[in-house]
């Protein structure tokens, strides 16, 4: 095809597009590839820097909006983040934390503050006036919970792992539970100008990820994420890594409607509008 693949190098849940490379997917399909390591898949994407990556919907899709030249292009997992509290805490529900503050580390109006508000929202719980979000980074989270300054705090199942291991958090809502495991979190990206200009190429490169993530899903004992073997196996197996096309479709037309009714998107409340740009069925 002569063009290279310059796939974001990501290890744990976004792994996919690295462990495409590391089996020789890309090679198989036809490409040579190279890994790009940058401070943001956003930036990567969207200048072209980077041709592939997976990363959250809720990191991606309210700039998508925003003018970032990216798009969606194939499902990843389910899962991986959730509400934890300390663990010998009154709060047992999302309902509890009513009044309180919530840890949102990586800042308001990114994506731990897009999928707490949806998981709040889903509980009948205004995510603006009744509880306050607040931005603590995930490491001073359980202080800050120890201290009574915040009841609760949006972490990746990863990070918390050893802390619920050791009954120092436990979870309280998760993506994971029943009404949200349905719905994938993380979604394989590409740069929409080069989708349209290279659609043949585009849908070799989403064949390889996505042949990158059914190896993930039979082989969840190998160590995408940092941490002991238990761990890997057991986040692993929860991520179900390889959601169908028409399963992420449907996640994302859900998800726009929630973020333009939450007033996460501002650019507009035309829900087709914005599913024709953070949307491209290349299979």
């Amino acid at each position: 095809w002569g063009q290279d693949v310059l796939y974001y190098m990501n290890d744990g849940c976004t792994a996919g597009p690295t462990v495409a490379a590391h089996l020789g997917y890309y090679e198989e399909a036809g490409f040579k590839s190279r890994g790009f390591k940058g401070t943001s898949t956003l930036e990567a994407l969207g200048t072209g820097k980077a041709t592939v990556a997976v990363n959250h919907i809720a990191t991606m899709l309210v700039p998508i909006t925003n003018g970032v030249d990216l798009t969606f292009v194939g499902g990843a997992h389910i899962g991986c983040k959730s509400l934890y509290v300390l663990a010998d805490s009154e709060y047992n529900t999302t309902k509890d934390l009513k009044g309180t503050s919530i840890s949102v580390p990586n800042g308001i109006g990114n994506a731990d503050y897009n999928i707490t508000s949806l998981l709040l929202d889903a509980d009948g719980i205004n995510p603006r006036t009744d509880v306050k979000l607040t931005p603590v980074t995930s490491d001073a989270c359980i202080a800050a919970m120890e201290r009574q300054e915040l009841s609760a705090a949006l972490l990746s199942d990863a990070f918390a792992y050893k802390s619920v291991k050791e009954g120092k958090l436990k979870c309280i809502r998760s993506l994971l539970d029943e009404d949200f495991s349905r719905h994938n979190c993380c979604v394989i990206a590409m740069n929409r100008t080069f989708v349209k200009q290279n659609p043949v190429i585009a849908k070799k490169v989403v064949q390889a990820v996505q042949k990158a993530h059914s190896y993930m899903r039979e082989h969840p004992e190998e160590g995408w994420n940092s941490g002991d073997y238990e761990m890997n196996v057991m986040l692993n197996n929860s991520l179900q890594f390889g959601v169908s096309d028409a399963r992420t479709q449907e996640t994302l037309a859900d998800i726009v409607q929630r973020y333009i009714r939450l007033g996460l998107i501002t650019k507009t409340n035309n829900a087709d509008e914005v599913m024709a740009k953070a949307w491209t069925q290349v299979q």
